[in-house]
């Protein structure tokens, strides 16, 4: 495909105003992957491009169980260690909304909607794995199974959605933040867990940054994505770089995948890199940012 095309079609999906400049990078050097990756350089936006993602194959049960070329852990054996980080995000999370209807995108099997549901939310979940999906409805939670932009949701309707570690995997951004935008209630929170390509980590990374993976798709900064959503009638801005719950639930967490007492020395890199995003923001690439829509409605 020729640059200039490739640029034509990366602009389509532009979810900021369309002025874009976008060149190609470089090739991705983490793993074996060798992934084409392209970059704005007025908005500093990444792309994969081109790509051709089932999203069925990819994400089906080998994804979930190790036996895919790119897995995700099986959360439903992690849950009893996995609950600490998900109740202290919620407690977070509480500060500024208590109750309503709450949304997480990219699911999985539930369990973190479940705990949300514990803490007098209603929740509710869209997750395009079939596998996972049909898991997390035998929990009785109301699960929309299919691509998020091909599902039809309520406007206006949620009082929190949540995506974790999930905005980077979805194509056309534009419609993306348009239609998160249109299902939130105004004064509603948009929680965005993803890498901060602006992070020093990232860029000192570069193409051997870990996060280049084949099913990520699109790579944010904390500014473009404050900008993008900013466009879409999102007034109010809360970033937390590293992550919005404590190290002591991270390190409860961390216990699931222990083995031996010698494990517990993982403690220190976790501990350390917690507290290096922590008192020097930016050093690392870890973020999540907390978006709240304005109150009158677009």
């Amino acid at each position: 495909m020729s640059l200039d095309l490739s640029r034509q079609e990366l602009t389509k999906e532009c979810p900021l105003d369309g002025s874009c400049d976008w060149n190609f990078l470089y090739h991705s050097q983490f793993s074996e992957y060798n992934l084409p990756i392209y970059a704005c350089s007025k908005c500093k936006l990444q792309a994969l491009y081109p790509r051709n993602i089932d999203y069925q194959k990819m994400y089906g049960q080998d994804y979930y169980e190790g036996r895919a070329e790119y897995s995700y852990y099986d959360e439903r054996k992690q849950e009893v260690f996995a609950s600490y980080v998900w109740d202290a995000r919620l407690r977070n999370i509480a500060k500024y909304i208590q109750k309503g209807n709450f949304l997480d995108i990219g699911c999985s099997f539930g369990g973190f909607l479940q705990r949300a549901q514990k803490m007098g939310f209603r929740p509710y979940g869209v997750e395009v794995s079939q596998f996972s999906a049909e898991y997390a409805q035998k929990r009785g939670i109301e699960v929309y199974q299919g691509n998020f932009l091909d599902l039809q949701l309520p406007e206006n309707f949620f009082d929190v959605i949540t995506m974790i570690e999930v905005i980077e995997h979805l194509e056309y951004p534009q419609k993306i933040f348009s239609k998160l935008s249109r299902i939130l209630k105004p004064g509603g929170l948009l929680l965005l867990q993803t890498a901060n390509f602006s992070g020093k980590q990232a860029v000192e990374a570069a193409s051997k940054y870990h996060y280049y993976l084949p099913g990520h798709v699109f790579y944010y900064t904390c500014e473009n994505l404050q900008e993008i959503l900013r466009r879409r009638g999102f007034t109010r801005f809360i970033p937390y770089y590293g992550v919005d719950f404590s190290l002591l639930a991270k390190l409860r967490k961390s216990r699931g995948t222990f083995t031996s007492w010698q494990d517990y020395w993982k403690w220190w890199r976790i501990a350390k890199y917690h507290w290096k995003s922590k008192l020097f923001p930016g050093s690392t690439s870890s973020m999540v940012l907390y978006a709240f829509k304005g109150e009158t409605n677009i």
